[in-house]
């Protein structure tokens, strides 16, 4: 690789910061082109974690094998210092209860896939960061529910086995993938080796500047309490992280990735969890029509297939008018669920 490519390379990994405002501020202005791309998503993490596994060398997993407690200590951490963090920022600043709901899902999510290519950006210890994020994604079905409904009264579903393949399919896979092309051709990877720093910062702007045209309309009537106790939840989980490999004594490398796996949450999956519709009319709405849900494509069913449909629908009365609330605490007749498993019969065939 040419000199002048590796300085261009260096020159945009250095300043990835700037980048990542820039392309963010060109996303909420125009965010149709960036939103065209969302599909490719998954497959541009894949190509970042197969750069990142290249990058990374046997001794890298040896030193993880040979020290399990400090993937204990991480796991603990993150399950802790957040969740926590979220309920005491919402119990000091008397935040409503939808927010502090929200605040407390987000400090109870795993961590973010992204922290480990942010890990690998700072020079932390990404074989540590990848382990971390695989064992909180796996305690993830059993702990984010708990804590939710201990911290902050409400109740959610999460599906276990499509966060693990998820999981398989875009960190694990790809980069034991990344690993064993070093192993076997190590001269040829060393000489692009510069080049996945690069991808990675590419992947930190698109990822950002994705969420940032997603979320356009949401920015724009977001108020400032609700940035300032994102920004508190977030620095004291990256600050109180970093006190914690302290403590027990970590090397600087594996507190840098403690510091940003505590404080980065998969905030995509809190989304999904805390999905709630706008009003009442919209979710009886919603309901109503369930005869004519859009599943799939009828291109994309099989007609010798037999298809299962699983649903579920549960009153929330943490989201009922404060005097219905308390007539409701204790009543059978408020527990509200329907949850039905039939077969899918496409419109066309009927």
């Amino acid at each position: 690789m040419s000199d002048r490519i590796k300085a261009f390379l260096e020159f945009w990994t250095g300043h990835f910061t700037l980048w990542v405002i820039l392309f963010g501020l060109l996303a909420y202005r125009f965010p149709g082109p960036v939103f065209s791309l969302k599909g490719y998503l998954d497959h541009f993490f894949a190509l970042t974690m197969f750069g990142i596994g290249a990058a990374l060398r046997p001794a890298d997993f040896v030193n993880i094998a040979r020290s399990p407690g400090a993937v204990a200590v991480g796991s603990a951490a993150q399950y802790t210092i957040m969740p926590f963090s979220a309920w005491a920022i919402a119990r000091i600043l008397r935040l409503p209860d939808e927010l502090a709901i929200g605040l407390v899902l987000t400090g109870a999510a795993p961590g973010a896939m992204a922290s480990n290519v942010v890990s690998f950006l700072a020079k932390a210890d990404t074989a540590y960061s990848v382990s971390l994020t695989t064992v909180s994604t796996l305690l993830c079905p059993v702990l984010t529910p708990l804590l939710v409904l201990k911290l902050a009264g409400a109740e959610m579903d999460v599906e276990y086995w499509q966060m693990f393949l998820k999981l398989l399919l875009t960190v694990i896979g790809p980069l034991l993938a990344g690993f064993g092309l070093r192993v076997l051709f190590p001269r040829q990877v060393e000489w692009v080796q510069p080049a996945f720093p690069a991808l990675s910062a590419l992947f930190i702007v698109f990822i950002c500047s994705l969420v940032i045209a997603m979320n356009r309309e949401a920015l724009a009537s977001t108020t400032l309490l609700v940035l300032a106790v994102c920004l508190a939840l977030n620095l004291s989980g990256m600050t109180l992280g970093y006190g914690a490999g302290r403590v027990f004594r970590m090397p600087v490398s594996r507190r840098r990735t403690l510091s940003i796996e505590v404080g980065m949450q998969n905030a995509g999956l809190g989304v999904v969890l805390g999905q709630n519709f706008d009003d009442l009319r919209d979710a009886l709405s919603s309901m109503q029509r369930i005869s004519r849900w859009k599943i799939a494509d009828a291109g994309e069913i099989d007609a010798d297939v037999a298809y299962m449909v699983n649903f579920r629908f549960r009153l929330d009365m943490s989201q009922l008018p404060r005097p219905m609330q308390i007539g409701a605490v204790g009543s059978a007749g408020w527990s509200l669920v329907l949850a039905r498993n039939q077969r899918l019969v496409p419109e066309a065939a009927r």
